[in-house]
């Protein structure tokens, strides 16, 4: 073990909500928002599909809120299960979130690159150097994918301050667009536009409203991740890890509420169907832009929309290289991963060789291109929505066989509501796997989450040499020994 970093000033509750919120209100909105309405059959069942998703998200919530600063390490869930059930199921909870969090961050440098090719068409010059998935991958991809990626690793290198400093200001100015582009739409409003109020465009199974309402379910899982970075980071906070806790149910509200507000008003502004068929991604700024057509405004808002969608890219790709380099760092600490990941700065705290796997999956994304966002969209999806029941069936079982543990907060509700959230993530994790299901995600999306599972196991055995060098109370300590720091 490396010894103990210097303690820094530390970051406070605005700084854990702007990790979270950026983390969840990436990119989706600002391209995927006519694709949510199709996949629904319009943009109210989408906007009462978030609302349903908010309904069962907040007992999730709510339970990290009570799980946070009872333990207040890098971890989360993964912590959390190896309290309460032991070191095989604090494994399969982080190692799938683990899979989720590496996901995003070559999804977000795909993304990025290509978001950024609107507002710098150079960027796609010249002849593509080859196609992978139907789509063509050029220099200028790789180039600026590669800066950006050395870019937030190296902020977060310098330490925890500097990245959720960065992060304060991109956040603030992705939500000041997402409220300029409701305001926007609301000036252009007409019911008319919501009609038909549900149709299924043939994107989707459904064959109702309530169906398509349901139907969100299949990538909302996707679109609401990232609270789960808050806790990765717990060991940063400057203040009382009680509020920290409580980010996490703050950024999943704001983040639903977002979400359904834009859907409802956009979808109001142009009609819908024609916002699917007719619309290109970066979708909304186009959409602002045939609004206002041929308008100063019209430009302008489309400018702003696309610089907006960039900005939530590279909120999240920042929360994401945080959290997923702590998350390696717990799992090392248990010896469930390679010792060597656990390494910390001594200057800065930061967990330096996470970090440089994290830059490693980030520079992947830019050389495989857009043509494999959907696959990887739903298998986050299903590793999220493991992890957010297990955490519930962790505090369930941890009010039995720990009662003593010192809670600075507990769940309004009480046991009720945290079976709530494990039974509610239970059913959307099996019908994520039901042919024919509204919350279907496809069979190279389970091929996916089998095949991460496997390697899981074999990195399970691989470390299994390291894990035997230590007794189970040691590795426990050493998972949990930042704890006692901690304000509550």
């Amino acid at each position: 073990m490396s010894s103990s970093p210097t303690k820094k000033k530390g970051l406070g509750t605005f700084d854990f909500f702007c990790v979270g919120f950026g983390a969840i209100v990436g990119v989706g909105w600002a391209v995927s928002l006519n694709k949510w309405m199709a996949s629904c059959g319009g943009p109210v069942p989408a906007s009462l599909g978030y609302l349903l998703a908010l309904i069962m998200m907040v007992p999730v919530g709510l339970c990290f809120a009570e799980l946070v600063p009872m333990m207040p390490v890098a971890g989360g869930t993964t912590a959390f299960a190896y309290k309460a059930f032991g070191e095989k199921i604090s494994y399969l909870a982080g190692w799938c979130t683990l899979g989720a969090f590496l996901t995003l961050m070559p999804w977000e440098a795909i993304y990025v690159v290509d978001i950024a090719a609107i507002l710098i068409p150079g960027i796609k010059a010249g002849d593509p150097l080859y196609t992978l998935a139907g789509t063509d991958i050029y220099l200028g991809h790789i180039v600026v994918g590669l800066v950006i990626a050395l870019f937030f690793f190296f902020i977060n290198y310098k330490g925890a301050d500097l990245a959720a400093g960065v992060q304060k200001v991109l956040c603030i100015f992705l939500i000041g667009v997402g409220i300029l582009a409701m305001v926007f739409a609301v000036l252009k409003f007409d019911t008319q536009n919501w009609q038909p109020i549900y149709e299924n465009v043939g994107v989707s199974t459904h064959k109702s409203f309530f169906g398509g309402m349901l139907a969100i379910l299949a990538t909302a899982p996707f679109f609401l991740c990232g609270f789960e970075t808050i806790p990765q980071g717990v060991e940063d906070a400057g203040g009382s890890v009680k509020k920290v806790g409580m980010t996490v149910l703050l950024s999943i509200v704001v983040a639903c509420l977002f979400y359904s507000l834009l859907l409802i008003t956009i979808g109001g502004a142009w009609p819908w169907q024609s916002f699917y068929h007719d619309m290109a991604s970066p979708s909304v700024a186009n959409v602002f832009a045939a609004i206002y057509e041929g308008t100063a405004l019209g430009k302008g808002l489309y400018t702003l929309l696309v610089a907006g969608a960039l900005c939530g890219l590279l909120t999240t790709w920042n929360s994401f290289m945080m959290g997923t380099a702590n998350l390696m760092m717990a799992l090392a600490r248990a010896r469930m991963l390679p010792a060597v990941l656990s390494k910390r700065s001594p200057k800065t705290g930061t967990p330096v060789n996470g970090l440089i796997v994290c830059l490693v999956a980030s520079v992947i994304g830019p050389f495989l291109g857009l043509g494999l966002i959907d696959p990887l969209t739903t298998f986050s999806s299903a590793a999220y929505v493991l992890s957010w029941g297990m955490a519930a069936y962790c505090l369930i079982r941890l009010r039995k066989t720990e009662p003593n543990l010192p809670r600075p907060y507990k769940i309004p509700g009480g046991l009720p509501m945290a079976w709530f959230a494990a039974v509610a993530m239970t059913i959307l994790l099996v019908m994520l796997f039901i042919p024919n299901s509204p919350a279907y995600m496809g069979g190279v999306a389970i091929k996916m989450f089998i095949g991460w599972l496997v390697v899981g196991v074999i990195m399970f055995l691989a470390t299994a040499p390291q894990r035997n060098k230590l007794t189970p109370e040691e590795r426990s300590a050493a998972l949990f020994a930042s704890a006692k720091d901690a304000q509550v």
